[in-house]
């Protein structure tokens, strides 16, 4: 790779407090919440010592958000890119994480399968994936915050650490998803 990458989740929104799926189009406006706030301007600070130089993020409200207080506070505007937005759950956008589950999948199954127009986390991690090779051609020496969501920042992590499909539900299991408001080095 030819730049340095950081990834950040999104602070905690009104979907994640109220356990609601909200991807695009956004049925039910879902922006952070006060303590989703606080979790950004706390990354915010630690990342003015990374010397971060490009900010991409999903266009969805919570992560708009989330790039705005990171952009002021490292006076850079944020771009937005659709290839970083949340899980396409198709016809259960708006509805409870306790709804979609019944109907997903367990295990190495969801990869192949997807909700009615929906996608699969194929589609999710080649599409995050895409995104990071367009971005590192495009640039070369720079240190890039890339702000998305849990599962296509988890997809992209095991994608470039090379995991498999079934290593990266072995390397990341709930327990040791990205957080809301949660920074890591990618490369």
């Amino acid at each position: 790779m030819n730049n340095k990458y950081y990834i950040l989740r999104h602070g905690e929104s009104i979907a994640n407090r109220k356990k609601i799926i909200s991807c695009w189009p956004e049925k039910i406006p879902s922006p952070l919440t006060r303590k989703g706030r606080e979790q950004i301007k706390t990354q915010a600070k630690k990342l003015k010592k990374k010397k971060i130089n490009l900010i991409f993020s999903s266009d969805l409200l919570r992560t708009r958000q989330t790039a705005e207080i990171v952009g002021k506070e490292l006076k850079i505007k944020p771009r937005r890119d659709k290839r970083l937005r949340e899980y396409n759950v198709g016809i259960f956008n708006g509805k409870t994480i306790k709804d979609f589950r019944r109907f997903l999948p367990t295990g190495i199954k969801r990869f192949k399968i997807h909700s009615p127009k929906g996608e699969t986390y194929i589609d999710i991690k080649e599409r995050m994936y895409d995104f990071l090779k367009e971005i590192d051609k495009r640039y070369s020496g720079k240190t890039i915050l890339i702000i998305s969501h849990q599962l296509p920042l988890i997809l992209l992590e095991g994608k470039v650490k090379g995991f498999s499909n079934q290593g990266i539900l072995k390397k990341y299991p709930k327990k040791k998803r990205i957080k809301t408001g949660e920074l890591r080095k990618l490369l």
